[in-house]
This record gives C-alpha cells, structure tokens and sequence, in this order.
C-alpha cells in the first residue's frame, strides 16, 4: 500500500482486553483504540515531507480516518493533520 499526498496509513493498537484491575471488558463495551503504528506514509503535499515516519507510534483522534481490510488485517488511512502526537 502506498497512500498519496498527506495520507498515512495506520495499523491501530488491539482493544483492551482486561482493566488494569482485571476485569475482563466484553466486545460490546470495548473502546475504538486512539493508538496506532505508521505502515506507509504518503509523499507529502506541494513538496512538503511529512513529519510522522513508518514505525511511528502515534495518537490520533477517536473518529479520526476511514477504515480499510487488507489481507486480513485492519487499517485506518488518515491525513497526517488527524494525528496529534507521536509516541
């Protein structure tokens, strides 16, 4: 996968299986991770780099980017101004 401009694609975190108490959270009650790894990243827009880099781990927006399967595997495609921190 090769996202274009400003487009990074994210493999997000596993949800939470157990609170740090040990409950164990049921899949109905489990929260959409906010974290993620950087897997691609787009050339950047009007000659600008992006400043996240493939093995990034990043924090992003809860509804933040749009959904995407790939070999079995789930990914979030985002823009890089929907990521608000690097790990």
């Amino acid at each position: 996968m090769k996202p274009i401009n400003d487009r990074v694609v994210v493999k997000p975190a596993p949800a939470e299986e157990k609170t740090k108490g040990g409950i164990i959270i049921p899949d109905t009650a489990k929260e959409k991770p906010q974290r993620g790894e950087i897997v691609a990243v787009g050339p950047g827009k009007e000659g600008k780099a992006l400043t996240v880099q493939v093995g990034d781990i990043v924090l992003y927006g809860k509804y933040s980017g749009q959904e995407l399967s790939h070999n079995g595997e789930d990914y979030l495609i985002m823009r890089e101004d929907d990521i608000l921190v690097i790990l």
